[in-house]
């Protein structure tokens, strides 16, 4: 139960840094890449929620705890569960693909709009640096 409370903590810690800087990024260029976040039009069990306030706010943290619960389980028969590295790749590169989903949506950004590619990309770069330094040296 410790051990699921401290990566719980993880997540959420690296969720807020994630949200925070594309909130920053979107605030100076414009660009809706955090729109993304909480968008959930495109699900189709979830998407009767999708304009409910706060709704995007508990998809957004609930899949930021999923996935460091599960990446953290996949990675410890490895011995890497405590490592940066498959932190960092696994959420830059997701994050990357994940964009891609964008095509199932109306709202911006559009899946052409490489800036905001870009920007999602970087803002699951670290939110996977967050993941992977609380990893290693949260004791």
């Amino acid at each position: 139960m410790k051990q699921l409370m401290k990566l719980t903590a993880i997540a959420i810690i690296a969720g807020i840094v994630l949200a925070g800087l594309l909130n920053i990024i979107q605030s100076l260029t414009g660009n809706h890449a955090y729109i993304l976040l909480f968008n959930m039009d495109y699900i189709p069990l979830l998407k009767q929620w999708n304009n409910t306030y706060g709704a995007g706010m508990v998809f957004h943290f609930a899949t930021c705890i999923a996935s460091v619960i599960v990446l953290f389980y996949l990675l410890k028969p490895l011995q890497r569960s405590l490592t940066f590295l498959p932190y960092f790749l696994t959420y830059t590169i997701g994050g990357g693909i994940l964009y891609s989903l964008t095509a199932l949506t109306e709202l911006p950004p559009a899946l052409t709009d490489t800036t905001a590619w870009g920007i999602w990309t970087l803002g699951h770069g670290v939110y996977g640096i967050v993941i992977g330094l609380l990893m290693k040296y949260w004791k």
